[in-house]
């Protein structure tokens, strides 16, 4: 049994990898910036806020996994992933797993699937916010990180089918043609890297199979 500790736990993601956890017998901590809003989330809820480096400091000792599944469309992208990565890199011995972007992984080496011609640039800010947080996970020393991008489309209605990670190259286009990934397969992908960790300190993808 792992200690995990969710932050982001009020979102669509975040409950699935409470409840996927917590369904495999490990204790699961969430935290969520206002519990009251959250009367349904199972198991042990905190208040807490993954940007704020005091916050973090505070709750996530005590665990062996930090997942963070934080979403907030009202936030500067590059400040709130930047802040995030660097208050969870802070705390040490702790594994950290992120929910990232498919965009962000490469097609060849040094070029991103995002910097492909077509690739709307409305899009480019919050995605650039998301790599800064993720180098900012890989400018630290010694930290055990793990990126995990959904590839294709999140579909939050299917059941499971299966999924595999690749840590390779992904084929070049845009938008993805890809099956869609069930967000059941999806945080199956998280625990089971919390469960038996396969990859370190890189960007995956998961895949739908």
């Amino acid at each position: 049994m792992s200690k995990i500790i969710v932050f982001g736990a009020g979102g669509r993601v975040g409950r699935l990898v409470v409840a996927e956890a917590l369904a495999r017998g490990h204790q699961v901590t969430s935290v969520v910036r206002d519990p009251a809003r959250h009367p349904d989330l199972p198991g042990q809820v905190v208040t807490g806020d993954v940007t704020d480096a005091a916050s973090v400091a505070a709750l996530v000792p005590g665990h062996d996994v930090a997942v963070s599944t934080v979403y907030d469309v009202s936030a500067d992208p590059s400040a709130i992933y930047t802040a995030a990565a660097k208050a969870l890199a802070a705390v040490p011995g702790v594994r950290v797993l992120v929910l990232g972007i498919a965009v962000l992984l490469e097609s060849a080496p040094g070029v991103r699937l995002m910097d492909a011609p077509e690739f709307p640039a409305e899009y480019k800010p919050f995605c650039l916010g998301h790599l800064a947080g993720t180098q900012a996970l890989a400018q630290t020393e010694g930290l055990d990180w793990l990126v995990l991008s959904p590839i294709g489309e999140f579909d939050f209605e299917a059941g499971r089918s299966g999924h595999r990670i690749d840590g390779g190259l992904v084929a070049p286009g845009w938008p993805r043609t890809e099956g869609a990934l069930s967000g059941l397969d999806f945080v199956a992908a998280v625990v089971e890297e919390i469960e038996t960790p396969r990859h370190h300190g890189k960007q995956v993808a998961v895949y739908p199979v």
